[in-house]
């Protein structure tokens, strides 16, 4: 777990991380924005993000911060991927596949969106 105060986490920086002493590595969205730099120096196989309405706005600072790891593989677990508006949907889908949902405004076109309302029918209808 990268988790802890800041000498815990030196300790698992500069000896289990740095050295590759690791096949896992557990941590929560606060140290990963807190140790991004760390974070950053790594090609993860895989990320797997629980909680994953979290990041449902791409201009957040976690949203950010998640977006800046590099990763093979990108996993997001959350019983709520759609709670407002289907803009949520298109963040947590260009997270997953920024190079297929590149864009919200052409995912807007592809649900002909033109207003609140029909965002509102179609998100009950998902």
């Amino acid at each position: 777990k990268f988790l802890g105060n800041p000498e815990e986490r030196r300790y698992i920086r500069d000896e289990l991380l740095v050295a590759g002493k690791f096949d896992i590595c557990v941590t929560s969205f606060e140290m990963a924005i807190k140790e991004k730099t760390t974070l950053r120096r790594f090609s993860w196989r895989y990320i797997i993000i629980d909680e994953a309405h979290r990041i449902k706005n791409e201009n957040s600072l976690l949203s950010k911060t998640m977006r800046l790891f590099s990763t093979n593989f990108r996993l997001l677990i959350t019983g709520t991927p759609l709670q407002n508006n289907l803009h949520e949907l298109w963040a947590l889908l260009n997270f997953l596949l920024p190079e297929v949902f590149s864009s919200a405004e052409t995912f807007d076109e592809w649900f002909q969106i033109s207003g609140e309302n029909d965002q509102q029918e179609v998100v009950q209808q998902l």
